[in-house]
């Protein structure tokens, strides 16, 4: 059923820019990277779409690379960026800073598990002891998409947090199936336009995903 508008919270979810992590293929998580000159750019395109929109409020994970993003798409306007630890990237632990190819070949037999897993198991599966699950991070992302709802109703909420939370946002709401977005599959400075009544979810458009 399609959701009345003009009762729901609009929130404009956006990853971050690209960082040099990003650009050198390595595992970031709530570690941080600043972004590069590419990523600034990107950021600056998503600023352009979202310069007509009138945010009612701007959130953000409090790690730099987004707190930077809000603050380029921003622009003018007279509006304080909130940060929040519940909007952080997924916790990769101590793989955290090494490779991506080098992580995806030591879970690459997990990987191939969590396919043959039913849908509660894959969100309670941890890849190692210090890596959130997808259960752990749903849990506190969603929390505060739906805090952010309840305070905003009728209002443009601007969210910018990452790429592995939004992909899991998005599976976990239906928008797609498990495993239809792989790794690079959330583009830096893409946008996903949310409706929220503090409750449900519904995906109104997505920008920059793209479906495997």
């Amino acid at each position: 059923m399609k959701p009345d508008e003009k009762n729901y919270c609009t929130i404009y979810l956006v990853r971050h820019g690209e960082t040099e992590w990003n650009k050198k293929g390595i595992v970031m998580g709530q570690s941080d990277s600043p972004l590069t000159e590419t990523g600034i750019e990107q950021v600056k395109a998503t600023a352009r779409e979202l310069k007509d929109v009138n945010f009612d409020a701007i959130f953000s994970s409090d790690l730099h690379r987004a707190e930077r993003t809000a603050e380029i798409i921003k622009l003018e306007r007279q509006i304080a960026v909130q940060t929040s630890k519940a909007l952080r990237e997924r916790a990769y632990g101590h793989y955290e800073g090494t490779s991506s190819e080098e992580y995806g070949n030591k879970f690459q037999a997990s990987f191939n598990k969590l396919e043959k897993l039913t849908e509660q198991e894959r969100n309670k599966f941890k890849f190692d002891h210090d890596i959130e699950s997808d259960e752990e991070v749903i849990g506190r992302m969603i929390t505060q998409l739906r805090e952010i709802a309840v305070a905003y109703p009728g209002k443009n909420v601007l969210v910018v947090g990452h790429g592995s939370c939004i992909r899991t946002f998005l599976t976990h709401t239906g928008y797609v199936k498990f495993g239809e977005l792989k790794t690079g599959a959330i583009s830096n400075g893409s946008v996903v336009v949310v409706l929220c009544d503090g409750i449900d979810f519904f995906i109104k458009e997505a920008k920059g995903i793209k479906k495997s």
